[in-house]
């Protein structure tokens, strides 16, 4: 046992890492929360003094902001729906005995690895150009007309994009979670009759929530700031400009750092209201 003379050395051995963790999370938000009642235009002026709540009602007053709320939740919804169920399907496709079988795993699991910003790119232009993309050779081949998607099916693209960064992430939690899975209780299902549907839906569906949920909350806290896709692909237009896009257009291309500070303000309230009901709702999975 650990004697209070080693617990304190621990403790002490461990305060500057800690000090350094609390200093790199508090400073930001100290500095963010000090500014938000600030009117400050860098490029106009500098600090021009206190404004109280103003910049929190004119943030949240913008006919931009429920839309941006609304673009974010809509996209961490979908993506979430994506990568959850067709997670599952490739993760019990991989859990098979083939040939090859480490080199697919790798290929699946290999777009996690690119940079949303390349990933946004290869997007855009090789697959959903609407001239020479693949997409768009696909289409003319069975005689449709190609589809811009970035401007008639701008959410759906959004999606897409980043439902292909994050799948190999929920195919990887899930794999592992299946080969954990007792073989002895599918072979009994199996013996006994049961449809492999039932034996999905009895034995390995409740085997996987835990590892559902952890996927569902990792996701969920990255998904929340999605930003390079939206700003290499559509630029925040048709609908697609998310909450954190929102803040970057009032800081950066408005330059009132006061305004946008306000703005990230909100996106911490946003995160934590997601993150309580995930915990509350899907985290139960955890204690069961």
């Amino acid at each position: 046992m650990a004697t209070q003379h080693s617990r304190s050395v621990a403790r002490l051995m461990m305060a500057p890492a800690v000090v350094l963790l609390l200093g790199w999370m508090l400073v930001p938000l100290t500095m963010t929360l000090y500014f938000s009642f600030k009117k400050y235009l860098p490029l106009r002026g500098g600090d021009l003094g206190w404004v109280g709540f103003d910049n929190y009602i004119r943030f949240v007053s913008s006919s931009s902001f429920w839309p941006a709320v609304q673009a974010t939740l809509t996209i961490v919804g979908g993506v979430l729906i994506i990568t959850v169920i067709l997670g599952v399907l490739l993760a019990m496709l991989l859990d098979q005995p083939m040939w090859g079988q480490g080199v697919v795993r790798i290929l699946v699991i290999a777009p996690f690895f690119v940079m949303p910003t390349v990933s946004a790119l290869v997007w855009k232009n090789m697959f959903m150009d609407p001239v020479n993309g693949l997409l768009a050779h696909l289409w003319r081949f069975f005689g449709a007309e190609p589809v811009s998607w970035l401007s008639e099916a701008s959410m759906t693209s959004i999606i897409m994009i980043v439902s292909w960064q994050w799948l190999p992430f929920a195919t990887l939690i899930l794999l592992t979670a299946i080969q954990s899975l007792d073989s002895e209780q599918l072979e009994a299902a199996e013996m006994d009759g049961a449809p492999p549907l039932k034996r999905f839906y009895h034995i390995i569906l409740p085997h996987l929530s835990r590892a559902i949920t952890i996927v569902i909350l990792i996701q969920t806290i990255f998904l929340l700031s999605i930003f390079a896709e939206i700003f290499v692909t559509t630029g925040g237009a048709f609908g697609t400009r998310t909450l954190t896009y929102l803040i970057f257009q009032r800081v950066l291309e408005s330059q009132n750092v006061g305004l946008g500070s306000a703005g990230g303000v909100y996106a911490i309230i946003l995160a934590n209201i997601v993150a309580i009901f995930l915990m509350r709702i899907v985290g139960k999975n955890l204690d069961a």
